[in-house]
């Protein structure tokens, strides 16, 4: 159990960092943030890849495409996060 959580967190900081490196401009949002955002990406790019594809998610806990999809939802959700907070990016 302590490994699945570790190994989200992990997850979350490499999806959420790369979302946040793809979102253009300067996001001004904490790590604890980006793990979190990178996290719930993970949970949205499962579901969608699970509705596109009828995939079954047992199939193992690292997958390249699950690493896939969880930066795309990790892009998705940091995208209505800026959008829903009000925050613009600061173009450097």
């Amino acid at each position: 159990m302590l490994g699945l959580i570790i190994s989200l967190i992990i997850i979350g900081l490499i999806a959420g960092a790369i979302a946040r490196l793809v979102m253009p401009g300067k996001q001004h949002i904490s790590i604890p943030m980006t793990i979190l955002i990178g996290i719930i990406g993970s949970f949205v790019g499962g579901f969608l890849g699970f509705l596109i594809f009828q995939h079954d998610p047992m199939d193992g806990f690292f997958q390249p495409a699950g690493i896939i999809g969880s930066i795309i939802g990790a892009i998705i959700v940091l995208f209505i996060y800026l959008r829903v907070t009000g925050r613009k990016s600061a173009r450097s």
